[in-house]
């Protein structure tokens, strides 16, 4: 059995752990904030001194940004990172550096059925394609395949497609978060990432906040606070999120055919699936189109384990995964 040294990079904080093969000894995880370090290479040299290592077999990281030819931009951080900062730091004989998706694609089928909740119940057609999809700082979906030649997942940066426009109120919405960024600064692109990542909830409540003549701002928690206190405004941006999120997932499960089942991961997810139910999300995503898959295929499951990637990245390494 290999010792290999896992991380999951976010934008504020890197998790990292030891595993024994594919498991991971969860009592080892250690949390870095970021801000803190250059970099990743001298949080694992701190990470092995202080487990009384010098080396380690095996190496995987999770990022949270593109990746491509074995070198990860962080999306949110100012970090590059490569297999040679990972065999300095760990002097390990095998490193792969994987984007976050794919390592919690890397993930199912390992973990445990009591972190595992279904909101939309539906057919899971075994060994075909499933579908994992990010809510957190950002957005993103990766499809999940398992081969003759192992599970293949490939990365992608879907978060930044276009908001799909509806209905009137979609199109207000795309010109509210466009004029938005415009004055941050930012590029004038409303993205599913603006309306569905924590920010896009505070960006929501902002325009759920103008539609009903206001004007306010508030942090992503502020919202689930005041949605949780029962606020119009908050409730009315809370309605927005799972009706976007309900076509969103529709679209990309008919681009994707996870017959296997759509999986949700990130805090977002969590932080809003007590509402789904209330808000319609099965309802909004069975909704009837040319083709009839929606309304009786696929399953949609909430992934409520804090150490999915590190999983993910475990189980990669342990089946010869490298690069």
């Amino acid at each position: 059995m290999t010792l290999a040294l896992l991380a999951d990079i976010g934008g504020t904080n890197t998790r990292v752990a030891l595993a024994d093969g594919a498991i991971v000894r969860r009592d080892s995880a250690v949390s870095f904030r970021n801000a803190d370090h250059p970099g990743l290479e001298p949080i694992l040299r701190q990470y092995l001194a202080g487990q009384g290592l010098s080396a380690v077999d095996g190496v995987c990281v999770a990022a949270a940004g593109p990746v491509q030819d074995g070198v990860a931009e962080m999306t949110n951080l100012a970090w590059t990172i490569d297999a040679a900062q990972l065999t300095r730091a760990t002097r390990a004989g095998r490193t792969a550096i994987l984007n976050d998706l794919q390592a919690q694609g890397q993930a199912l089928g390992h973990i445990r059925a009591d972190h595992l909740r279904p909101v939309v119940p539906g057919p899971v057609r075994a060994g075909s394609s499933m579908l994992v999809v990010g809510l957190g700082t950002g957005v993103n979906a990766a499809p999940v395949h398992d081969t003759p030649w192992g599970r293949v997942v490939p990365p992608s940066e879907c978060g930044h497609v276009n908001m799909a426009v509806r209905c009137d109120e979609d199109l207000r919405l795309v010109r509210f978060i466009e004029a938005l960024l415009t004055s941050r600064g930012e590029v004038a692109h409303c993205a599913v990432e603006e309306v569905l990542a924590g920010r896009g909830l505070a960006n929501l409540y902002g325009f759920a906040a103008a539609e009903a003549g206001g004007r306010a701002e508030l942090s992503s928690a502020q919202v689930l606070a005041a949605l949780a206190a029962g606020d119009a405004v908050a409730v009315h941006a809370a309605q927005l999120y799972v009706r976007i999120l309900a076509q969103t997932l529709a679209d990309l499960a008919l681009i994707h055919l996870p017959y296997s089942g759509i999986f949700l991961i990130g805090g977002m997810a969590r932080a809003l699936t007590s509402h789904f139910d209330r808000f319609g999300l099965t309802a909004r995503f069975r909704e009837m189109r040319r083709i009839d898959l929606l309304t009786q295929a696929f399953s949609i499951t909430v992934v409520e384990d804090d150490y999915a990637a590190l999983t993910g990245c475990a189980a990669y390494l342990e089946n010869g995964g490298r690069g």
